[in-house]
């Protein structure tokens, strides 16, 4: 299979979800400021779950721009981390519904660390099929970033029960470590396109 139809459908599938958290928030009944207070820790929640949402898109672009084709257990890794990522929504309004409280604090948690491991997972799968001198094992080197983001996120479950401001800032600070996009990547892509 082409890689442009997993692209696609993987496209199709962010979107959507971008589009389910933002219809999660419900317009304010009232015209001033005030009427916008309860809805801010829905609004936060929205907006840390898009910069995710954008991550993973930026960076499974990037991925899959070293793919020459992908077969039945690359199209299986893809769909587990669509999966994960499908779940975001629902992490989102629960945790901003419920005023960042400690269990859908931890939830959100679970759900980005299963969505850094189906990552990999991906990740791996794709070097796999390419084999251990393409293009993306040679970007991808040692990962430290995606070593350690799943770390972060374990701790934060943790601290969830312990101070869940604590746990909101570690989500803030692995995301802040992933939104410039990844360059790796993009070194290694654009000399390879250029003797095609």
């Amino acid at each position: 299979m082409e890689r442009n139809r997993l692209e696609a459908f993987s496209d199709g599938v962010i979107a959507i979800i971008i589009t389910i958290m933002v219809l999660e928030m419900k317009v304010p009944h009232g015209t001033d400021l005030n009427a916008l207070k309860p809805i801010l820790p829905k609004f936060l929640s929205y907006v840390l779950s898009f910069i995710y949402v954008g991550i993973y898109w930026n960076n499974h672009h990037h991925m899959l721009q070293t793919a020459k084709g992908v077969h039945g257990g690359i199209l299986w890794a893809n769909l587990h981390l669509l999966f994960w990522l499908s779940l975001f929504p629902f992490a989102t309004g629960w945790t901003g519904e419920n005023h960042f409280a400690a269990l859908p604090t931890a939830a959100y948690g679970a759900v980005l660390f299963m969505a850094a491991v189906a990552y990999y997972i991906l990740q791996r799968t794709l070097i796999a099929h390419q084999g251990r001198d393409s293009l993306l094992a040679k970007a991808v080197g040692t990962d430290w970033k995606g070593k350690l983001s799943p770390v972060l996120y374990l701790t934060a479950i943790g601290l969830a029960f312990v101070n869940v401001w604590v746990a909101n800032a570690i989500y803030v600070a692995v995301a802040a470590m992933w939104f410039i996009p990844d360059r790796r990547i993009e070194r290694r892509v654009a000399p390879a396109m250029s003797v095609e």
